[in-house]
């Protein structure tokens, strides 16, 4: 709206009458709208920008117009609709973190099938596993981080951080979600590094009955999935500060994915829910055996 423009620019030292003109509104139609007292729709908008900004905070700055929507529409229950959500956050000057590429390595010979062959889907949880190890610095050295996340829902079943990438780091992880889910015959999908292609994690595979598979060539497409989810973590939170120490960074890994990522954050691909509530509401309309 013009009338609004010349109250902004007004605000940034300009004249209002030369704003006016420029503008090609008449100034007495200016100052009826300043002392006009608010519609609904304004109040409305005033309302909901507020809560706007209190869910994009919570999100820890990270959610863009469709996720702030959905936690509106689904979390909230308010009928809103998404360009009217946009508008606001644009308005605001609040917007989700935005995408970064991530450096490859060569990758070693290949020691188990790909038995993915791009093709991330799965029916229900713990038929299909992707592992991958990610790094990033701190003043007191470099922290390494290996997932382990169930591709039917996003769940990260199983993590490790530590302060190097020898074989026990993927060890760790594959413990962890073994520990944690009993699968049976689940294929843990990942590239070629060394750790994977390592005896003790191909051993450790096979001591719980679990299927190795690896990608074929050097293409982030072949771990398409946990290279999402280490994109994610890496604008969301790794690239958000500079971290100190080792401790500090991995105490904030263990507690974006155990109290953010698993139970709260909305995922576009699984309905704007969670990786938790997604797979709790398939628990719960899934028949027991």
């Amino acid at each position: 709206m013009k009338y609004r423009l010349v109250c902004e620019l007004a605000g940034d030292g300009f004249d209002v009458a030369v704003t006016c003109r420029v503008l090609g509104v008449s100034r007495s139609g200016y100052y009826e709208w300043v002392k006009r007292p608010p519609s609904e729709r304004d109040l409305a908008d005033a309302y909901l920008a507020n809560t706007i900004v209190a869910i994009h905070a919570d999100s820890r700055r990270s959610y863009g117009s469709p996720r702030v929507h959905a936690e509106l529409r689904l979390g909230m229950g308010l009928k809103v609709g998404r360009k009217r959500v946009a508008r606001l956050m644009r308005m605001l000057g609040v917007a989700g973190i935005s995408h970064r590429p991530k450096k490859r390595h060569r990758p070693a010979a290949a020691v188990h099938e790909d038995l993915v062959q791009r093709k991330f889907v799965a029916e229900g949880p713990d038929r299909l596993w992707c592992t991958d190890i990610t790094e990033h610095p701190t003043r007191g050295g470099k922290v390494y981080c290996c997932a382990v996340l169930d591709v039917f829902s996003r769940v990260v079943v199983g993590w490790s951080i530590a302060d190097h990438m020898r074989s026990d780091l993927v060890v760790d992880a594959l413990q962890m979600a073994t520990w944690r889910r009993r699968p049976e015959g689940t294929i843990v999908h990942s590239d070629r590094g060394s750790q994977y292609t390592s005896w003790v994690f191909g051993h450790r595979l096979r001591d719980a009955g679990l299927l190795g598979s690896m990608g074929r060539v050097a293409s982030s497409v072949d771990n398409a999935m946990i290279e999402s989810f280490w994109s994610t973590m890496q604008r969301e939170l790794l690239d958000q500060q500079s971290w100190q120490t080792i401790d500090e960074l991995g105490g904030a890994i263990f507690e974006w994915i155990e109290a953010w990522y698993n139970p709260r954050r909305r995922h576009t691909s699984l309905g704007m829910l969670s990786p938790v509530e997604f797979e709790a509401l398939h628990t719960t309309a899934t028949p027991a055996a």
